[in-house]
């Protein structure tokens, strides 16, 4: 009788045991021979030495498989099993897939456009109104490079654009006081990665989210690095951050011009990059509109709503004063 300890490595172990262990209830009766005894992510296994291989190389069939997709059917392991299916290709315009199995991917020529920018360019500047998906499409590309292993590690930033007095009163320790600026981020990366996977990545430093003021001094290599809201940088602080480009390195920038949060006497460094960096070679541009929001239609109309604003009130300062 031979006995194995399999580790389920980088997945959520509910998505391959199945709602009730319905997924792993099927995998014993199709494996009889077989007693398999599954604790979190580690299978103990013990039986015929025979099936345990066959056991072994469908389960690892079914462990890239929701590596890749986030999801499990009874179809996927059936076909595994019976040796139908040797590995899955992941469709060209697909860049992962959620917690939920949902497809991540471009749905505007503008997004599209962003995914070819960051794929023929070292950087990339994504700018655009709220509500584009330019943070979101922005993080899953990231993820993707660390499935690949194409990057070693994920370097998110953004500024915290209240970090002088108003930053001290929050409470808690420095983590407390940044987390609220970088929720976004999270929230993001929650819906690509397991909880408990995340959480390891984070603890090991392989996915670091960081203000962007702890991004002075360092060299940035092997990694993805991200700088969000960048349209409340100052010239220096985002000059600053693109000077910490190292080897083997893909940065993206992100930022909505209308949206900037500076005192008024204060350039925004964004806009600045944009006019300098504009025609650098290796560094491409994209810029998305109203027609690439894909969150809630309201939130098109606000948009629309807000640009009318602007357009009509700008320069009334009798009603600025009201």
């Amino acid at each position: 009788m031979t006995e194995k300890h399999i580790v389920l490595e980088d997945i959520d172990p509910v998505v391959f045991y199945g709602v009730g262990n319905s997924h792993l209830q099927m995998i014993r009766a199709l494996y009889p021979k077989l007693r398999i005894v599954a604790r979190d992510n580690v299978m103990r296994v013990l039986g015929d030495e025979e099936q345990m291989a066959s056991f072994e190389e469908s389960t690892e069939k079914m462990r890239q498989h929701v590596l890749k997709f986030n999801s499990l059917k009874e179809e996927d392991i059936l076909d595994f099993v019976k040796g139908k299916r040797t590995k899955d290709e992941m469709p060209d315009d697909v860049v992962c897939y959620s917690m939920s199995g949902r497809a991540i991917k471009a749905r505007t020529a503008n997004q599209q456009q962003l995914i070819d920018a960051y794929n023929e360019n070292d950087m990339v500047f994504a700018v655009g109104p709220a509500g584009t998906g330019k943070t979101y499409l922005s993080i899953a590309l990231a993820v993707k490079a660390l499935k690949e292993k194409t990057a070693k590690k994920i370097i998110l930033s953004r500024p915290a654009v209240e970090a002088g007095e108003k930053l001290g009163f929050l409470p808690g320790d420095m983590k407390d006081k940044i987390d609220p600026y970088l929720q976004p981020l999270y929230d993001a990366l929650e819906d690509m990665l397991p909880q408990v996977k995340l959480q390891d990545m984070m603890e090991k430093h392989v996915i670091q989210i960081a203000p962007l003021a702890f991004m002075r001094g360092r060299t940035l290599s092997d990694a993805v690095v991200i700088l969000d809201e960048a349209q409340n940088t100052t010239p220096a602080q985002i000059r600053m951050f693109l000077t910490r480009m190292g080897w083997n390195t893909k940065m993206i920038i992100t930022g909505d011009t209308s949206q900037i949060d500076l005192p008024r006497t204060q350039k925004s460094g964004l806009i600045e990059a944009l006019h300098i960096l504009s025609n650098v070679e290796g560094i491409g541009v994209v810029r998305l509109d109203r027609s690439d929001i894909v969150r809630h239609k309201l939130v098109t109309r606000i948009v629309n709503a807000y640009e009318e604003f602007d357009k009509e009130y700008k320069n009334n300062e009798s009603f600025n004063k009201d």
